[in-house]
Order: C-alpha cells, then sequence, then structure tokens
C-alpha cells in the first residue's frame, strides 16, 4: 500500500495488526463540526503496528501549524489510452443517422402498458386452461359462434377416412390502457397432418403483408393521423371447398344429442344473431406490435414477444451478446448429428421469424437458421440460443418513424455470392426506405447457382425493384403521388 504495488503470490503473509489504509492520503479536506471545544494540542500518530482506535480529522486551529504528513496534495489521476474493443473493427460505429428508441424514450404511461403486457400469462393447452371460468367461458362463445357460422356437421366419421385433430389457442385481448378488455379462445386445426394432393389440392389464405402494416403506419406518423383499431368478435372465412374434411370434436365440446324440437328452435334463434365490432380505442397492441405514439413519432416495439422468447429458451439469467451470430459463422446441414427433439428448434425458429417484423438485425441470422428446419443439428441450435442472447441485451429496441416523414421510396441492395455453403448459391439482401423509415427487408436465397458477383448483385437488383414496383402499387392505393425515379442503391459497379 505505501510503494503502490500489487503482486501476486500464492505464498503470502496476513497483518492482521496493520490498517491497510491508515497511510492512504485524503484527496480533499471534509472537516466534520463537532460541538465540543477542541484543545490545542495534537494527538501523536499511532505507532506502524498499533491498531487504529479512532480516525484522525483534519483540525484547523490557528495557533498550531499543521504537520507535513497531513498536507493535502492533489492526486494525478491515470493517464491511460483507452482503446476500442478488437471486434468493433469488423464494424461501422456511431453512423446511425437517428437515435435509439428503446424504452428509456418512452412515456411513463406507456412504460407502464408494458410492464402490465409483461405480467400477462397465457394458457398453452387446453389442460392449463380448464377449470378456469375466463377460459372456460371463452371456448363456450367460440364453439358457439362456430356453430351460429354453420361451420361444420356432426356426423359418423366414415371407414376409410380419418379425422384431424384440433388445437386451442388462447389470447388475452387487452385495451389501450392495458387493462384486460376480455379473454379469447381460437380453434385450429392440425393442418400439418394433412397430405397435399389427398387432403387438399391447393391453400391460399387472404392475410396482410407485413410491409402493408408498416407502410400503414409510417403513412399516419407522416401525417400525424390518429391510429384506431376495430376487433371482431368472430372471424370467419368461408371458402367453397371441393374437399371433405373431417375434424375431430374439440377439447370441451359435448356433442349434441336426441331430436328435442325446443332445443332446435332455440338453435336456430340463436343463429339469427349478427356479429358485433367492438371498439378498443388508440392502437397500443395489434398483431403483437406495441404501438407508441410519442410526440415526434410513432415507435414499434415487440418487448413482450422478446420476453417470451427468451423465457421460453431458458436464457433469462444468461449474459448478453454483440452480434446476431458469431463472426464468420457459416452454417451447413452436415455441422453435426440431427437433434432428436426438432420441434424446440422448429418453434424457435419460427418465432425469430415473426420477429424480424421489427427487428432487421436479425433478418439475415433468422434465415440462415430457417434452411434447417427439416433436419436441425446441435449447431444450429447453440447458433439459434445465441440469437437469442443477442435480443436479451436489447429487448426494447424496434422501429421508429418520425413524422413530417417525406413520402418517398428508397432502396439499398446487395447480395452475397455462394453465400449458401451446401447449395453454392447466392444470398439476395434488401433493404427499402420510405422517407427515413424502414418499411420492407429481406435475405433471401437466390433460385440459381450464379456464375459471377455480377449476376449475383443482378439478381438482387431484380428482387429490389419488383418489391419497389409492388410498393408503389400500394402507395397509389392510398393515393400518394410517388416521385420518379426511385434512387436504387448497390455497391456492384459491373451489375450497374
Amino acid at each position: 500500500m505505501v510503494n503502490n504495488n500489487v503482486l501476486i503470490s500464492r505464498d503470502v503473509v496476513f497483518h492482521e495488526n496493520i490498517f491497510p489504509y491508515h497511510y492512504s492520503k485524503p484527496t480533499e479536506p471534509d472537516p466534520i463540526p463537532i460541538p465540543n471545544p477542541i484543545p490545542d494540542t495534537i494527538i501523536p500518530a499511532p505507532s506502524d503496528t498499533a491498531p487504529i482506535s479512532h480516525i484522525d480529522q483534519p483540525i484547523s486551529t490557528n495557533n498550531v501549524p499543521i504537520p507535513a504528513e497531513h498536507t493535502i496534495q492533489p492526486l494525478k489521476g491515470p493517464h491511460r489510452h483507452v482503446k476500442s474493443p478488437a471486434w468493433w473493427n469488423d464494424f461501422y460505429c456511431n453512423n446511425a443517422s437517428d437515435p435509439l428508441h428503446t424504452s428509456c424514450s418512452f412515456s411513463s404511461s406507456h412504460n407502464d402498458f408494458l410492464a402490465i403486457l409483461s405480467t400477462v400469462q397465457e394458457p398453452n393447452n387446453y389442460m392449463q386452461a380448464k377449470g378456469q371460468e375466463e377460459w372456460e367461458n371463452a371456448m363456450q362463445q367460440k364453439i358457439a359462434a362456430l356453430e351460429k357460422n354453420a361451420t361444420w356437421e356432426v356426423v359418423d366419421l366414415p371407414k376409410d377416412k380419418k379425422a384431424i385433430g384440433s388445437k386451442w389457442v388462447y389470447k388475452i385481448k387487452l385495451n389501450s390502457d392495458g387493462t384486460i378488455e376480455r379473454y379469447k379462445a381460437r380453434l385450429v386445426v392440425k393442418g400439418y397432418n394433412q397430405v397435399e394432393g389427398v387432403d387438399y389440392i391447393d391453400r391460399f389464405s387472404p392475410v396482410a403483408k407485413a410491409v402493408t402494416v408498416l407502410l400503414l403506419l409510417v403513412v399516419a406518423s407522416s401525417y400525424a393521423w390518429p391510429i384506431h383499431q376495430v376487433d371482431i368478435n368472430n372471424a370467419f372465412l368461408h371458402g367453397f371447398l371441393d374437399e371433405d374434411i373431417y375434424m375431430s370434436a374439440p377439447d370441451g365440446y359435448s356433442v349434441p344429442e336426441g331430436t328435442s324440437e325446443s332445443q332446435i328452435v332455440a338453435v336456430k334463434q340463436f343463429l339469427d344473431s349478427e356479429f358485433t365490432i367492438k371498439d378498443l380505442g388508440h392502437a397500443k397492441y395489434f398483431l403483437g406490435l406495441e404501438i407508441a405514439r410519442p410526440i415526434d413519432g410513432t415507435s414499434v416495439t415487440q418487448y413482450k414477444y422478446i420476453r417470451d422468447i427468451i423465457q421460453d429458451a431458458g436464457l433469462t439469467s444468461c449474459k448478453p451478446t454483440h452480434t446476431p451470430l458469431s463472426l464468420g459463422l457459416k452454417l451447413s446441414s452436415q455441422n453435426s448429428p440431427p437433434l432428436l427433439d426438432l420441434e424446440p428448434y422448429r418453434r424457435l425458429v419460427g418465432r425469430l421469424l415473426y420477429l424480424g417484423f421489427t427487428r432487421p438485425d436479425i433478418s439475415f441470422g433468422a434465415q440462415q437458421l430457417s434452411q434447417f428446419v427439416h433436419r436441425p443439428c446441435q449447431t444450429h441450435l447453440d447458433a439459434a440460443l445465441h440469437l437469442v442472447r443477442y435480443l436479451k441485451g436489447n429487448p426494447d429496441q424496434g422501429l421508429f418513424f418520425p413524422c413530417s416523414n417525406p413520402l418517398t421510396l428508397t432502396a439499398y441492395c446487395d447480395a452475397d455470392w455462394v453465400g449458401c455453403v451446401d447449395s453454392r448459391r447466392s444470398l439476395t439482401r434488401y433493404c427499402i426506405f420510405l422517407g427515413n423509415a424502414p418499411i420492407s427487408w429481406k435475405t433471401k436465397k437466390q433460385p440459381t447457382v450464379a456464375c459471377s458477383t455480377a449476376e449475383a448483385e443482378y439478381r438482387s437488383l431484380g428482387a429490389t425493384v419488383c418489391e419497389l414496383q409492388w410498393l408503389s402499387y400500394l402507395l397509389q392505393d392510398f393515393k400518394i403521388d410517388l416521385p420518379t425515379p426511385i434512387p436504387l442503391y448497390c455497391d456492384n459497379q459491373v451489375a450497374v
């Protein structure tokens, strides 16, 4: 302590009778007022071996000079040159045009709303929901709505047919202030048990693309429009099918028996009721998206969704990582033996793909992991968990759409030549901005092998132009005139 040296050794001697900080010099005087009169004498300092029984206090008097050992000297701070970590050299740091918007940027009311979302627990299966009154009522309401729409007919299963199973999916609907609006139960069919060409010929579901939702939010934020949402109690897709589909009775459903005329009349009267729509107020929680409306724009995050992913992966106490994937990692189908249980990996990758709705930074990692859902290995699972650890470091980051945003399209594209180790095909990557807000991004493997980097870059340009053309049509539907031509940036001079 006297020489300011630190020695590391396995053979040490403990001096238990010496106080280690006795000879440390104070950095600045901190006199303590004492009500009692102070004598004009100085107590001599104890010896080196005597234990300390008191703490010296700086005493200022006019008659007694201060000894030299109590003279206050300014401490010289270290002048070390702080170096950035070596792995920062692989990135362009501090080049973001807009500041990051996290939960620290949200209002207190929106932070309270996010806290309520984190405490909401939903059942994962019928056995967890069974016996809870709110979920029992939700299932009965859903069955009544399906019977109202004449979704099915109760029949005996033919001998040469096989029934498809069903499953209950539970969801808690929230008001704009975070309070519970209602408990909703959805009945879904296990369509993955169907065989193409036997149970069905073609499949189609008219759903909105993620780009459409983001574009709507950008336009509303640019014009400072209020965003409201409504909910239909029971949305029913009535398709005309040529095939007969047999489904097993859902859990908790009792097949009606008998020919009671009064019950038949009651069912007919119930079927005469109409659909109702509920006003949920200002949009705050939509499709798993937390929407905040600060003064300067609109923020879209998936904080609760990320927390659920981290919890289901068992990584709530893990150490975060700095990158979505390990630097220089090349995933291949021949990395290691396949996993015995494929369900956890497939479920995790599916959730990561949906998380890309608001996280462009994981688009490449999710695309790489999704290539191996048919035969995942331990290496692929480790990479997926590495991506979850990256999300733990910034679970509240998302997209920000500023107000007074110029509604002009700008696109950037790139290609990774021979990016796939197994098929030797290249990767197409692009990102499209509407003003200063990203609305469309993708990382996708090209359908054929490119013979050169110029060919790979040219195909990436073609895919980006197709997306720009579709977005221009969509903006025309919003009655927005786009200036032409649309700038498209590529880093390959030969392809341009």
